[in-house]
């Protein structure tokens, strides 16, 4: 595993001599506008590993995305060689149509000490309650991103991160199968603690989710990138691009229905994701994503 070879990946040709929060942040925006989240290996026969160098070969060599266990794992490696203090976290995920968390972890994020402050540095959310800059974890304060308006919220030591949602322009509303576009203001995204965690506490969370029939990313194929002025992201046959703020305080929202013969040329075009096994796309859970 080499780090120039993973900075040749992500585009990235900045200095990276001092570990301070400037280069943090533009390695990071390189990363999620250069790695897809994508849980395409579920559905194209592929077992997803939780190791380093599978991950660093998936990611860096083949060119492909993955979930929040490889991105941020990926990217822990990557803040570490260059010096950043990194601890693992984990959190659970916001399920809003049961209004309610999972009972174990299922997410995996970073933070990062950084001239006595902490941050929340997560490459591995996707769609559009993807950070695009690290945050800096504060209780209570609004920090505007691209994306929107994120905050955390602590209680009786349980974080909570919250998105603040634009209102939306969706150009061809008749494809939309999300009721909720226009009601919904603020989302809950996940909880988690500060508790350190180890990345064999993630094994059997990476192992529940690509195999139970209940796992959102069984039901579903995913692949969303990050793009210089919003996101564009694939479930099932349905391709979704966001500009964000294209007017004031709205984001621009386009939505297509893919035949299945569309499918690989549009993960190579817009994605830049070539698959080595026969892709199927799935889209059959009714919990919306994210």
């Amino acid at each position: 595993m080499d780090i120039k070879e993973y900075f040749a990946r992500i585009s990235y040709q900045g200095s990276h001599n001092k570990p301070d929060l400037a280069t943090m942040s533009d390695i990071f925006q390189h990363h999620i506008q250069a790695v897809p989240f994508e849980n395409l290996s579920i559905h194209c026969g592929e077992r997803i590993e939780l190791d380093l160098e599978a991950t660093y070969n998936k990611i860096v060599r083949k060119k492909r995305g993955g979930w929040c266990m490889e991105n941020n794992y990926l990217l822990s490696w990557v803040l570490k060689t260059l010096g950043y203090d990194v601890t693992i976290l984990g959190a659970k995920v916001y399920v809003p149509e049961l209004d309610a968390y999972p009972e174990e972890i299922d997410h995996l994020l970073l933070q990062v000490e950084l001239d006595g402050k902490f941050y929340i540095v997560d490459a591995g959310f996707g769609m559009a309650y993807q950070l695009w800059q690290p945050m800096e974890l504060i209780s209570g304060t609004d920090q505007p991103q691209t994306p929107g308006v994120f905050r955390f919220q602590e209680e009786n030591g349980t974080w909570y991160l919250e998105k603040v949602k634009r209102k939306q322009w969706v150009l061809n509303p008749s494809t939309s199968t999300s009721p909720n576009v226009e009601s919904e203001v603020c989302r809950r995204v996940y909880l988690f603690t500060l508790q350190p965690r180890d990345i064999e506490e993630f094994r059997g969370c990476n192992a529940h989710l690509q195999t139970a029939p209940n796992s959102l990313f069984v039901s579903k194929s995913i692949c969303s990138l990050q793009t210089t002025d919003g996101i564009r992201e694939l479930v099932g046959w349905k391709l979704t691009e966001i500009k964000y703020n294209y007017r004031d305080n709205m984001d621009l929202v386009e939505i297509r229905m893919l035949a299945d013969e569309e499918i690989e040329k549009t993960l190579r075009e817009k994605f830049n994701v070539t698959l080595d096994k026969k892709f199927v796309p799935v889209n059959t859970s009714r919990l919306s994503l994210f």
